[in-house]
Protein backbone atom coordinates (compact mmCIF):
# COMPACT_ATOMS: atom_id res chain seq x y z
CA UNK A 1 0.00 0.00 0.00
CA UNK A 2 0.80 4.03 -0.57
CA UNK A 3 -0.06 6.89 0.68
CA UNK A 4 -0.14 10.06 -1.57
CA UNK A 5 -0.26 13.59 -0.56
CA UNK A 6 -0.13 16.04 -3.01
CA UNK A 7 0.91 19.34 -2.67
CA UNK A 8 2.31 22.74 -4.44
CA UNK A 9 -1.24 23.88 -5.93
CA UNK A 10 -2.31 27.74 -6.14
CA UNK A 11 -3.43 31.06 -7.88
CA UNK A 12 -1.03 32.00 -10.72
CA UNK A 13 -1.82 33.79 -14.11
CA UNK A 14 -1.70 32.68 -17.45
CA UNK A 15 1.67 32.37 -18.89
CA UNK A 16 3.06 31.37 -15.20
CA UNK A 17 4.38 28.20 -14.05
CA UNK A 18 3.77 26.34 -11.22
CA UNK A 19 5.54 22.63 -9.51
CA UNK A 20 3.68 20.40 -8.04
CA UNK A 21 4.57 17.34 -5.94
CA UNK A 22 3.80 14.14 -4.73
CA UNK A 23 5.01 12.65 -1.76
CA UNK A 24 4.23 8.98 -1.21
CA UNK A 25 4.72 7.04 1.73
CA UNK A 26 5.94 3.33 2.12
CA UNK A 27 8.86 1.45 1.49
CA UNK A 28 7.65 0.08 -2.23
CA UNK A 29 7.26 3.56 -3.98
CA UNK A 30 9.61 2.53 -6.66
CA UNK A 31 7.67 -0.76 -7.29
CA UNK A 32 4.71 1.72 -8.42
CA UNK A 33 4.00 3.66 -11.80
CA UNK A 34 3.06 7.05 -11.17
CA UNK A 35 0.75 9.48 -12.44
CA UNK A 36 -1.29 12.79 -12.70
CA UNK A 37 -4.78 13.43 -13.23
CA UNK A 38 -6.74 17.06 -12.75
CA UNK A 39 -10.69 17.29 -12.86
CA UNK A 40 -12.11 20.86 -13.56
CA UNK A 41 -16.02 21.75 -12.36
CA UNK A 42 -18.35 20.34 -13.98
CA UNK A 43 -15.86 17.64 -15.75
CA UNK A 44 -14.90 13.94 -15.45
CA UNK A 45 -10.94 13.39 -13.51
CA UNK A 46 -8.32 13.34 -16.53
CA UNK A 47 -5.59 12.04 -17.36
CA UNK A 48 -2.66 14.67 -17.56
CA UNK A 49 1.04 12.81 -16.82
CA UNK A 50 2.62 9.32 -16.24
CA UNK A 51 6.28 8.21 -15.10
CA UNK A 52 7.54 4.82 -15.58
CA UNK A 53 8.80 2.81 -12.03
CA UNK A 54 12.05 3.83 -13.00
CA UNK A 55 11.58 7.27 -14.03
CA UNK A 56 12.56 6.47 -17.81
CA UNK A 57 9.68 6.55 -19.35
CA UNK A 58 7.04 9.13 -19.60
CA UNK A 59 3.80 9.83 -21.64
CA UNK A 60 1.71 13.09 -21.48
CA UNK A 61 -1.94 13.77 -22.36
CA UNK A 62 -1.87 15.85 -25.99
CA UNK A 63 -3.18 19.02 -24.10
CA UNK A 64 -0.30 19.67 -22.00
CA UNK A 65 2.73 17.94 -24.02
CA UNK A 66 5.25 20.39 -23.91
CA UNK A 67 4.37 22.28 -21.30
CA UNK A 68 4.41 19.81 -18.48
CA UNK A 69 7.13 17.93 -17.30
CA UNK A 70 6.66 14.62 -15.10
CA UNK A 71 10.06 13.72 -13.21
CA UNK A 72 10.36 11.52 -10.17
CA UNK A 73 13.29 11.06 -7.22
CA UNK A 74 12.73 7.75 -5.31
CA UNK A 75 15.37 8.04 -2.88
CA UNK A 76 12.79 11.42 -1.50
CA UNK A 77 9.97 9.29 -2.77
CA UNK A 78 8.36 12.01 -4.79
CA UNK A 79 7.21 12.63 -7.87
CA UNK A 80 6.91 16.22 -9.20
CA UNK A 81 4.68 17.77 -12.25
CA UNK A 82 6.63 20.95 -13.46
CA UNK A 83 3.72 23.05 -15.18
CA UNK A 84 5.09 26.10 -17.85
CA UNK A 85 3.14 28.29 -20.01
CA UNK A 86 0.00 27.81 -17.96
CA UNK A 87 -3.65 28.31 -19.26
CA UNK A 88 -6.72 28.78 -17.99
CA UNK A 89 -8.17 25.46 -19.01
CA UNK A 90 -5.71 24.18 -16.75
CA UNK A 91 -7.41 24.91 -13.74
CA UNK A 92 -8.60 21.95 -11.95
CA UNK A 93 -7.62 19.87 -8.64
CA UNK A 94 -4.42 18.07 -9.88
CA UNK A 95 -4.47 14.23 -8.11
CA UNK A 96 -1.31 12.06 -7.83
CA UNK A 97 -2.27 8.29 -8.22
CA UNK A 98 -0.20 5.07 -8.27
CA UNK A 99 -0.32 1.91 -10.22
CA UNK A 100 2.24 -1.49 -10.26
CA UNK A 101 1.33 -1.58 -13.79
CA UNK A 102 4.78 -1.38 -15.97
CA UNK A 103 3.07 -0.50 -18.87
CA UNK A 104 1.58 3.00 -19.36
CA UNK A 105 -2.07 3.58 -17.99
CA UNK A 106 -4.53 6.25 -18.38
CA UNK A 107 -7.61 5.50 -16.97
CA UNK A 108 -8.78 6.01 -13.47
CA UNK A 109 -9.57 2.72 -12.68
CA UNK A 110 -6.52 1.85 -13.96
CA UNK A 111 -5.19 3.17 -10.92
CA UNK A 112 -5.01 1.96 -7.14
CA UNK A 113 -3.97 4.49 -4.63
CA UNK A 114 -4.83 8.32 -5.15
CA UNK A 115 -3.67 11.34 -2.60
CA UNK A 116 -6.60 14.12 -1.66
CA UNK A 117 -6.04 16.80 -4.67
CA UNK A 118 -4.27 20.26 -5.18
CA UNK A 119 -5.79 23.28 -6.42
CA UNK A 120 -4.86 25.24 -9.51
CA UNK A 121 -6.06 28.01 -10.46
CA UNK A 122 -5.20 29.73 -13.28
CA UNK A 123 -6.14 33.32 -13.84
CA UNK A 124 -6.43 35.28 -17.46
Amino acid sequence: QVQLVESGGGLVQAGDSLRLSCAASGRTFSSYRIAWFRQAPGKEREFVATIRQSGAGTYYADSVKGRFTISRDNAKNTVYLQMNSLKPEDTAVYYCASALSTTVVTRTSQYDYWGQGTQVTVSS
